[in-house]
């Protein structure tokens, strides 16, 4: 999965826009690897980058929560 890093119109995809932050490529669409290299270099007519890999955010370590005790307890 990759993200668009700024505004372009596929012209391999009947000239559909991507906005930054838009997923490329849409659900349907299996660009080559070609394709994927040309837009994720400045190999294309724009002459920039216009998708980057998506990382997937880095998980946060799972704290363990402590049981806590019913603080209302009968006198």
């Amino acid at each position: 999965m990759y993200i668009t890093k700024v505004y372009f119109e596929d012209a391999q995809d009947e000239h559909r826009p991507y906005k930054p932050g838009d997923v490329y490529p849409r659900s349907g669409l299996n660009p080559s690897k070609q394709r994927i290299k040309e837009l994720s270099s400045d190999e294309n007519i724009r002459g920039i980058p216009l998708i980057a890999e998506a990382k997937e955010p880095e998980k946060e370590p799972v704290k363990k929560q402590r049981k806590r005790r019913n603080a209302d307890t009968s006198l």
